[in-house]
C-alpha cells in the first residue's frame, strides 16, 4: 500500500499558530502537496517559541514539515489575486484553501466558487459568529481548568498542552478529506468553518462532562488520581514517579499480583464488604488502595520496577521530563520520532506522521525555509515568467529569497 495516500490532492493554506497549520502538516505527511502562504517576513507565528539556538523557531519548523513555504504580500491586491489563482487551479485535486484569516484580507468561499464552482475551503475561526479565541481562552472556558490540579485547589490550572488546537487541526483535516470525498461523487464543492470553541465544547461532551456538571455538579480537582476508576502515581525508592492506572478486572488483578497484596485486598473487601473488581469501587476507595500499595513502590527503583511490572502487563508509565522523553525517542528506533536536517537549525528531533501503514512509518521531511518555493510554485504553478516573478519581488509583493 502506498505511503502517500493524498499525493494527488494540492492544498494552500493561510494560517498561523497550531490549528491551520497542524491540518496542514497531517495532510502533508501523508503525500498532499501543501503549499504555506506567509507574508513577507514571516507571518505571526514564524518566530514563536520555543527557539533554536540559531534564532529559528522550532515551532515554526516542527508544524511546517513537509509543506512548501511561499512569501507573498496577499493584503496587496496583486499578491491576492495570486493567492485565488493557486486556490482554485484547474485539476481534480487542487482547488482546496485551508485558512484562519480574518478582516478585509481574508479570501472566502464565495470568492473562490465565483473563479471554480467546486472549490473547497476549510476556515479555522474561534468563536463560530467570528470572535477570537485561542486554546487557552477556550479551555478556560469549558471549565476543564477548574478540574485540574490538586486536591480542593481553590484556583483553576491550566493545562501545557494545545488540545483543542491539535484536535481542530485534525477535525479540520477530516472535514476536508470528506469534501474531497463529496467533491469526487457528486462534483460538487464545500464550504466548511470550523471553530475552536465548538471543537472543545464537542469534546468535553463526548465524553459526558456536560451532561454530569448538570446532573451531578461540577466536578472538583483530585490530584492525579482516575476519575471513575483506580489510578494514581507512586514515589520509588530512587526518588522517580510512575503512574499506575487499573481500569479493568484484568489490569486490577496484574497489580495485585505483581504487588503480593491480593491477600490483603480481598480482607479488604469482606471487611467493607465490597467487591474491587468493580472499576466504581476502586475509585470509591482510591486513597486506601493507594496507602496499601505505597510501600512496596517505595522500596524498589525505577530500574527495579520495570520488568517487573512489564513482565506482569500492568498498566502502567514513568514520570519523565520532556528532555528525557526527547532521548527516549532518538534511542527507540521504532519511535515516530526522527532526526531531520532542518535548514536554518541543523540537526533536530522532528516526528512523522503516527500512522502506520502496512506497519511501517513514514520518515519526517524537514520544514521549508520561508518563501523557499515562492518562485518555483508562481512558475510552474501560475505560468509566470522569471521576469513578473522579479517584478513582483521589486515591488515587494513576493519574497523569493530562502532567508526572507
Amino acid at each position: 500500500m502506498s505511503t502517500t495516500p493524498l499525493a494527488h490532492l494540492k492544498v494552500v493554506e493561510c494560517a498561523t499558530f497550531i490549528a491551520g497549520p497542524s491540518c496542514g502538516m497531517a495532510l502533508a505527511q501523508m503525500g498532499a502537496e501543501v503549499t504555506r502562504i506567509d507574508l513577507p517576513g514571516g507571518g505571526s507565528d514564524h518566530l514563536r517559541w520555543p527557539l533554536a539556538e540559531t534564532g529559528a523557531s522550532l515551532y515554526w519548523a516542527s508544524l511546517n514539515k513537509g509543506k512548501r513555504s511561499v512569501v507573498l504580500d496577499y493584503r496587496t491586491p496583486e499578491g491576492r489575486e495570486l493567492v485565488l489563482a493557486l486556490s482554485t487551479r484547474p485539476g481534480p485535486g487542487a482547488g482546496i484553501l485551508v485558512d484562519n484569516l480574518v478582516g478585509r484580507h481574508r479570501i472566502t468561499h464565495d470568492d473562490l466558487t465565483s473563479r471554480r464552482p467546486d472549490a473547497i475551503s476549510v476556515h479555522v475561526l474561534g468563536f463560530p459568529d467570528g470572535r477570537p479565541a485561542v486554546d487557552y481562552t477556550v479551555n478556560a472556558a469549558v471549565g476543564v481548568p477548574s478540574m485540574t490540579g490538586p486536591v480542593s485547589s481553590p484556583e483553576p490550572v491550566n493545562h501545557v498542552l494545545p488540545a483543542w488546537d491539535l484536535l481542530t487541526g485534525s477535525n479540520a483535516a477530516l472535514g476536508l478529506l470528506a469534501a474531497v470525498s463529496r467533491r469526487e461523487t457528486t462534483g460538487e464543492g464545500s464550504q466548511i468553518d470550523i471553530a475552536l470553541a465548538d471543537v472543545a465544547l464537542s469534546a468535553v461532551g463526548a465524553v459526558g462532562w456536560l451532561a454530569e456538571a448538570e446532573q451531578n455538579g461540577s466536578r472538583q480537582p483530585h490530584g492525579n488520581h482516575v476519575f471513575g476508576s483506580f489510578g494514581t502515581d507512586f514515589a520509588t525508592a530512587d526518588g522517580q514517579r510512575v503512574m499506575i492506572v487499573a481500569l479493568t478486572e484484568g489490569h486490577w488483578r496484574a497489580l495485585c499480583e505483581v504487588t503480593s497484596t491480593a491477600p490483603v485486598f480481598t480482607a479488604l473487601e469482606t471487611a467493607l464488604d465490597t467487591d474491587l473488581r468493580l472499576e466504581s469501587r476502586r475509585y470509591e476507595l482510591r486513597e486506601t488502595i493507594a496507602s496499601i500499595l505505597r510501600p512496596w513502590f517505595a522500596a524498589r527503583t525505577l530500574d527495579e520496577l520495570t520488568p517487573l511490572l512489564d513482565r506482569a502487563r500492568v498498566l502502567w508509565g514513568p514520570y519523565r521530563s520532556m528532555g528525557e522523553a526527547a532521548s527516549a525517542a532518538r534511542a527507540d528506533q521504532d519511535s515516530v520520532a526522527r532526526v531531520v536536517d532542518q535548514p536554518g537549525i541543523g540537526q533536530m528531533l522532528a516526528t512523522s506522521n503516527p500512522l502506520r501503514w502496512d506497519t511501517q512509518l513514514v520518515d519526517p521531511v524537514p520544514a521549508p525555509r520561508l518563501g523557499a518555493d515562492t518562485e518555483d510554485v508562481l512558475s510552474a504553478e501560475l505560468g509566470l515568467s522569471s521576469a513578473e516573478i522579479g517584478r513582483l519581488h521589486d515591488h515587494r509583493v513576493v519574497a523569493c529569497d530562502p532567508a526572507a
